[in-house]
């Protein structure tokens, strides 16, 4: 077999061996002997190259025209499609994700670079009436600076483009802390730039253990800025440091997202729709559909139709192209959920079986589960378990529903299935989370729509779409007299 690959860090448009002689094992979820790349323990010292690399670059970067820069973000989109399939590939090995979501998910990298490379070119600002006569009043906005993005491994390649397009686009420069999990992804979105010709230190990657490299980048003088997506114990502790630094952050912490199906609804789509947002690559998304809430009266019919749905759902490596339910990332992981549900105080209601052949037996695959009847205060019904889980609650009606709903600390997503409007309206003023939708899964959201949650969710800013601009720039008021 083929030494895996050992990765280096992108600094300044080069390629730089860390400082550090330790690695990390960057491993196929889907086949445990099969190790993706080495991943370098990144240092202090690399931390403070790539800032300084994505300071030299800040002046230029940020004195390019929007125009130019549209330009570049075009080419980069251009450079990614061109390896659309050697990446999806590469992201399917090495997080786990079905073939399918994989190639999908590279596609819509460059829908996301695209969409950016168009918001280079809209206008900064506004103009305001003055008080004073004759004084022309308007406002700026500007680019902050360097910014630290740090992403997890679950959508390796769209969360770090969804934070890096718009901050180039609007004339920062980055410093990119990838999962160790998906570091191989990551390279390669940075060849992609390369190849693209963006200049150098305007993109720069370092690659390590976030305890060590997320402190340093953090706390480096240059970085004016952090998008954080991941746990909300490591969220809270960037908030924290971001804020010792009076430096402007964003954390993006997961959710405990819900269904609500309401009597009059079409209980076919709602339990196709909740199936899938709950175990398709493995329930690994923080917009996963964790929780359903059901109407009393129609409980029994539509978990019935749930558990055929789910049923059908095809488990397989992740290089079938027919799986819907892959691999989780981990061992750690796995343990992780069986714990869970070996200590919980509720009914399972269906329980998948993984094949006996050798192809499962390497790697980390749980079967999907359904229980019912969990305590409203339980670990299932409070704790993102990041896996193919689903826990069920009945619900009296609406009011009933949506107060159930709202019970965890979490705010990211929740969808509602119903026929009423006055139901749907009444919903959509009382539930408490970032995107919300009705007749469809809490899964995914549009590139060009924001993105965020309440609560435990998110700090409040939101990702994707106009409102990035918000988080990545910084308006500053100008009154010119006569």
């Amino acid at each position: 077999m083929t030494a895996p690959t050992r990765l280096r860090h992108f600094v300044g448009g080069d390629w730089r061996a860390s400082e550090s002689d330790s690695w990390i094992a960057d491993v196929n979820p889907s086949d445990a002997s099969d190790v993706v790349a080495q991943v370098p323990r990144g240092t202090d010292d690399d931390v403070r190259a790539a800032v300084s690399a994505a300071e030299r670059a800040l002046p230029g970067w940020r004195a390019m025209s929007g125009p130019a820069r549209a330009e570049l973000l075009y080419k980069w989109a251009a450079a990614i499609g061109e390896r659309q399939e050697e990446i999806g590939q590469l992201v399917a090995r090495e997080v786990g994700k079905p073939i399918g979501e994989a190639r999908g998910e590279v596609g819509r990298c460059v829908m996301i670079l695209r969409y950016y490379a168009g918001e280079a070119v809209r206008e900064i600002g506004d103009v305001i009436p003055a008080q004073s006569a004759g004084a022309l009043q308007f406002t700026l906005r500007q680019p902050l600076g360097v910014v630290a993005l740090i992403t997890p491994w679950n959508f390796p390649v769209a969360i770090p483009l969804w934070k890096a397009a718009p901050a180039l686009a609007f004339g920062n420069t980055i410093v990119l802390k990838p999962a160790e999990a998906s570091a191989a992804s990551a390279i390669a979105l940075a060849e992609c730039a390369a190849a693209a010709g963006l200049p150098p230190g305007v993109v720069n990657v370092v690659l390590g253990a976030g305890d060590v490299v997320g402190p340093a980048l953090i706390g480096a003088p240059a970085v004016q800025a952090v998008s954080f997506t991941g746990s909300a114990r490591i969220g809270a502790t960037v908030a924290a440091a971001a804020a010792a630094r009076n430096i402007r952050y964003q954390t993006e912490m997961g959710g405990k997202n819900v269904a609500i199906v309401m009597p009059d609804a079409d209980l076919q789509l709602a339990a196709t729709l909740t199936a899938a947002g709950a175990m398709r690559y493995a329930g690994q998304k923080c917009t996963a559909t964790s929780r359903v809430v059901v109407a009393r009266e129609v409980e029994g019919e539509f978990l019935d139709v749930l558990r055929a749905q789910v049923a059908a759902l095809p488990l397989g490596p992740v290089t079938d192209p027919n799986a819907a339910v892959g691999p989780v990332i981990s061992q750690q992981s796995r343990d992780s959920i069986r714990k869970a549900l070996e200590s919980m105080d509720a009914e399972c209601i269906y329980a998948g079986e993984i094949p006996a052949s050798a192809e499962f037996s390497r790697g980390y695959f749980l079967a999907p589960t359904i229980v019912r009847g969990a305590a409203a205060d339980s670990e299932l019904a409070q704790r993102e378990l990041f896996g193919p889980v689903l826990a069920s609650f009945a619900a009296d009606d609406l009011d009933h529903a949506i107060a159930l709903a709202n019970s965890t600390p979490y705010g990211l997503s929740a969808s509602l299935f119903t026929r009423d409007l006055r139901a749907a309206l009444r919903y959509i003023d009382r539930i408490e989370a970032g995107m919300v939708r009705v007749n469809g899964d809490t899964t995914g959201v549009d590139p060009h729509a924001p993105f965020g949650g309440m609560k435990s969710s998110s700090s409040g800013s939101r990702e994707q779409g106009p409102a990035a601009r918000e988080f990545y720039t910084e308006i500053k008021t100008v009154q010119i007299n006569p």
